[in-house]
């Protein structure tokens, strides 16, 4: 599933592939149709898909999306916390792009649906950020 076919607004369909900065995408873009987006590596791999935007409240700011990964037909599906800075988004291919080996991803750390961490930790949260090799920033500080 892509964003366009979540688009029930139309917002993408002229105004995604502007370069004059009119209109929605792909740098503002609705949290609903980005859920559902697949996700693959730079090798091509599928890595899953998004199932939920995490936003910080207090600030304003995308802290996190949870990504399914290794589920078959529901089953056995491992939930990932990535940090949004680690996606990229693809819009030829219309998907994101999280620069991680399969493999690598397959050891990160990550939770079940009924087992979610304290994504508010600081420790937790700095652990994700080093995983990914990103930056740890606290959203509440303005930055």
């Amino acid at each position: 599933m892509n964003y366009e076919t979540r688009d029930t607004y139309g917002m993408y369909k002229t105004n995604l592939l502007r370069d004059d900065g009119t209109g929605p995408g792909p740098r503002l873009m609705g949290a609903d149709t980005l859920i559902g987006n697949d996700v693959y590596n730079r090798a091509e791999e599928d890595l899953g898909d998004i199932k939920e935007i995490m936003l910080d409240v207090a600030s304003g700011k995308i802290a996190y999306a949870v990504l399914s990964f290794g589920s078959f037909l529901g089953f056995g599906e491992k939930l990932f916390a990535v940090p949004w800075s680690a996606l990229t988004l693809d819009t030829i291919n219309k998907r994101f792009i999280l620069d991680i080996d399969k493999k690598r991803l397959e050891n990160a750390p990550g939770f079940d649906k009924d087992d979610w961490p304290d994504m508010a930790d600081e420790t937790w949260a700095r652990n994700v950020h080093t995983y990914y090799g990103r930056e740890y920033r606290d959203l509440n500080i303005n930055n």
